[in-house]
C-alpha cells in the first residue's frame, strides 16, 4: 500500500476573494472546480507539484467558521524569502513573525494561518 497526498481543504466564506487571495499571495491557481446546488468545490495548485489546496465554499453559510485556537496551518517554502516578506508585507497579511527562526506567517482571509519558510530550511 503507498499513499500520497492528495490535497488539504479549508472551507471559506467568499471563494473568489480567498482565490484572488492564493494568486496574489503563492500564485496558486485554480486547476478544476466541482460544482452542486449546495457548494463549490475550487481545487489550487501551485503548477509544481502534485499537493492541492481544496477550498469548499457552502452557498447558504453566512456566519464565520470557528478556527478554534488555530493551531494548524499551510506552509508554503519559496526561494525568495526577502521578496515573499516583502509582497505579503504590501499585502497587509503578516499576521506572526519568529525571526529567530526565520520564518512568519500570514493570514488568509477567513483566519486561516500559512507558514513561509526559506526554501533552504
Amino acid at each position: 500500500m503507498n499513499f500520497k497526498f492528495a490535497h488539504n481543504n479549508i472551507n471559506v466564506l467568499d471563494l473568489k476573494k480567498s482565490i484572488d487571495f492564493y494568486k496574489e499571495a503563492f500564485g496558486l491557481t485554480e486547476i478544476r472546480r466541482k460544482e452542486t446546488d449546495n457548494f463549490i468545490l475550487s481545487y489550487l495548485s501551485d503548477g509544481q507539484g502534485c499537493h492541492e489546496l481544496e477550498l469548499t465554499w457552502l452557498k447558504n453559510r453566512k456566519e464565520k467558521y470557528n478556527l478554534g485556537d488555530n493551531e494548524t496551518h499551510l506552509a508554503f517554502s519559496v526561494d525568495n524569502f526577502k521578496a515573499a516578506h516583502e509582497l505579503h508585507k504590501r499585502m497587509n497579511c503578516i499576521c506572526y513573525e519568529n525571526k529567530d527562526m526565520g520564518i512568519y506567517f500570514i493570514s488568509d482571509p477567513d483566519g486561516y494561518w500559512s507558514e513561509i519558510i526559506p526554501a533552504n530550511k
